[in-house]
């Protein structure tokens, strides 16, 4: 079977026909989905499904640009309920930095707070993080290493293919591949890919969005993992039903899956 370990189904975007989207991947051997917290917003989206789904489950964060609703979010409330598996998705990501150098600057500085401060979290509550990184590779890595992040260990969630973080393998970090690898432009990640620990490999969508070929265009869902899984086995020359089951147990064994 095949975890999808980053699904947003909370997104409005799944709200017409959830139901028909999660049959579809179960009937295509995907069998766990996990929605990450990305905005407080869609918490309480995300706990409607996870109890109306004995297969799905969540997370509670906060996406760097979502940064200020970090301090009203109740994460208790949340890390605590028996289906959240991680804290995330946090981190940094700097892409969209706007204003004077000033003004990136203290914007950077409290993404690293709030990225700091769910790290202690999922310390505090001994669960795996979900970091979001895009250009932020090296100020990610600082973080995570001077935070001791490695005690919960997690995954570098749609993995940028910087082989600056392929270290993070040896402090229990696991790499989220998913839909940017069928794609023609995606020379960096093809390179990188056989260096990543086949024992450290994740699938995910990170749907809506990112929509693997041959559907790009169209909104992602969970059963087009099946075409991750594919691509991945094709780069690797490693037989297919062998990804699915070594990326179904990184997940089973970094989410503490039932």
């Amino acid at each position: 079977m095949i975890i999808d370990t980053h699904i947003h189904l909370d997104d409005s975007r799944y709200n017409d026909d959830l139901d028909a989207v999660l049959d579809r991947a179960r009937e295509g051997g995907v069998k766990r989905f996990i929605i990450p917290g990305a905005h407080p917003d869609t918490l309480e989206r995300a706990l409607e499904i996870v109890e109306a789904n004995s297969d799905v489950y969540f997370a509670v964060g906060v996406h760097p640009y979502d940064m200020d609703s970090f301090d009203a979010l109740d994460f208790d409330k949340y890390a605590k309920h028996e289906k959240c598996v991680a804290i995330g998705e946090c981190g940094l990501d700097y892409f969209r930095l706007e204003g004077s150098d000033e003004d990136k600057l203290k914007e950077k500085e409290r993404q690293k707070e709030v990225f700091r401060a769910q790290i202690e979290l999922a310390k505090k509550y001994k669960k795996p993080l979900i970091v979001h990184i895009r250009d932020a590779s090296r100020d990610s890595k600082e973080i995570l290493q001077a935070s001791d992040a490695k005690e919960v260990g997690g995954v570098l969630h749609c993995y940028n293919a910087d082989e600056e973080l392929l270290s993070l393998a040896k402090e229990g970090f696991y790499f989220g591949i998913g839909g940017v690898l069928t794609f023609k432009n995606a020379k960096k990640l093809l390179n990188v890919l056989p260096k990543i620990p086949e024992d450290k490999l994740l699938i995910e969508t990170d749907g809506p969005y990112l929509t693997p070929t041959p559907h790009r265009g169209e909104r992602n869902e969970p059963f087009y993992t099946t075409f991750v899984a594919q691509k991945m086995s094709e780069l690797l020359d490693i037989p297919l039903k062998n990804i699915k089951e070594t990326t179904t147990q990184n997940a089973q064994k970094l989410f503490a899956l039932r």
